[in-house]
Formats: structure tokens, C-alpha cells, sequence
């Protein structure tokens, strides 16, 4: 296992979740709330998904 890359893989995955929470917060305040959203939903989903690749790859390779 690599475990940097895990530990890496998940504080992106956290970051991705309080992106995602915190504009949430700041929606209600937008000329377009359902764009933001959707904007946001597509950034935290992608780096959400870059996380759990890298929680995958660290946890299934092996280190020589």
C-alpha cells in the first residue's frame, strides 16, 4: 500500500465535501442558484472522483 497517496486521495475527497457544504451556504445569495450548484456539483464531483481513484490506486499497488 501506499499510503500517501491514500491519505492524499482522502483529505481531496474531504476538501471536495466542504467545498461543496460551504457553497451551499452561499447559494441563496447567487443571481443564479441553480447554475452555481450545478457548477459546484460538477467541480466537487470531479475532484471527489480524482480522491477515490487515488484512494484505489494507493491502496492497491504495491510498493517494491
Amino acid at each position: 500500500m501506499n499510503v500517501r497517496v491514500m491519505a492524499a486521495g482522502a483529505l481531496l475527497i474531504v476538501l471536495a465535501i466542504g467545498f461543496f457544504i460551504g457553497m451551499t451556504a452561499m447559494a441563496p445569495r447567487s443571481n443564479d442558484p441553480a447554475a452555481l450548484m450545478q457548477t459546484v456539483g460538477t467541480v466537487a464531483g470531479g475532484a471527489g472522483g480524482i480522491g477515490v481513484a487515488m484512494v484505489l490506486f494507493g491502496a492497491l499497488r504495491r510498493r517494491r
